[in-house]
């Protein structure tokens, strides 16, 4: 679906898109198109975006996401005579690595990640680092929602964000050894120093407003981190008993997220000496 269905909120950055049909390649720009995963969830938005990217010999797939073989079709049909060269994957997650081997043997092609992965069970065939050039794209190492992840840019300016930035929801941040909030902020600038016009996110519509997504992304996370510390305890508390402070009414299925995402700032508040952590409780540091 192309940018001009997605719906801009007031605060600036967060946009939305009506569910969009599955199985069919969604024109994006004359050389890049999207087939959209049916695994919808409260993770993933109304499905993993699988990116189809032309290049000077065929195209690459990013992201192939699902296992499902009719959405392993969909992808195959939509590179149509195009030689489809490289799978590249901006992480390793399961709703973006699931479908990486299946496609790879099915066409005879490598899949690519960076080099050092995430996954135990997952070795990518060409390992990328930053600034590499593949099929191209740029390499741009970005840790921070996973310690493997990369977005790629291509020569006019277009960012393909993996789950770093998305317009639809915030960012999952893991604590170490998987993710880092420190680590998401400086991979936040260093997107932001990019001249580029267009980022397109795995889960949601294309963000045209580049400058204002970055910055409220970045402007949230640091309310968040506020919020954080103006409602921490004096006396030391578990993680479980901070998240059931913080969060009320919180669904079933997010309590493991909010968990990790609030596990991970307050790494970094440790980090930054604004809380401690002992015999496994949190508490505020009182200036």
């Amino acid at each position: 679906m192309s940018a001009p269905l997605a719906e801009a909120s007031r605060n600036g950055w967060r946009i939305s898109e009506p569910p969009p049909p599955y199985g069919v390649a969604l024109p994006q720009t004359p050389t890049i198109c999207r087939v959209v995963a049916n695994n919808p969830g409260p993770m993933t938005g109304n499905g993993t975006n699988s990116w189809l990217v032309d290049h000077g010999r065929g195209c690459v797939v990013v992201d192939p996401g699902s296992t499902d073989p009719a959405h392993l079709d969909a992808l195959v049909a939509a590179a149509g005579d195009r030689p489809i060269t490289h799978i590249i994957l901006t992480h390793t997650h399961a709703d973006h690595l699931a479908g990486a081997r299946p496609l790879g043997a099915r066409l005879g092609i490598p899949v690519c990640g960076f080099h050092a992965s995430a996954e135990p069970e997952f070795t990518p065939d060409i390992g990328l680092q930053d600034g590499d050039e593949i099929a191209g794209l740029q390499v741009l190492y970005t840790p921070g929602h996973a310690s493997d992840h990369i977005c790629l840019e291509t020569a006019d300016g277009i960012i393909f964000t993996g789950d770093h930035v998305m317009g639809w929801s915030t960012t999952m941040v893991p604590p170490a050894p998987h993710g880092s909030v420190q680590q998401f902020l400086d991979s936040m600038d260093y997107l932001a120093q990019r001249d580029s016009h267009l980022l397109l996110p795995a889960h949601g519509p294309a963000i045209p407003h580049v400058k204002a997504c970055i910055e409220g992304l970045v402007a949230h996370r640091r309310a968040r981190e506020n919020s954080i510390i103006a409602l921490m305890p004096v006396e030391p508390r578990t993680l479980d008993e901070i998240v059931d402070s913080m969060y009320h009414n919180l669904r079933p299925g997010l309590r493991r997220a909010a968990r990790l995402n609030l596990h991970a700032h307050l790494e970094k508040l440790e980090q930054d000496g604004r809380v401690r952590h002992q015999a496994g409780r949190w508490m505020k540091i009182i200036p």
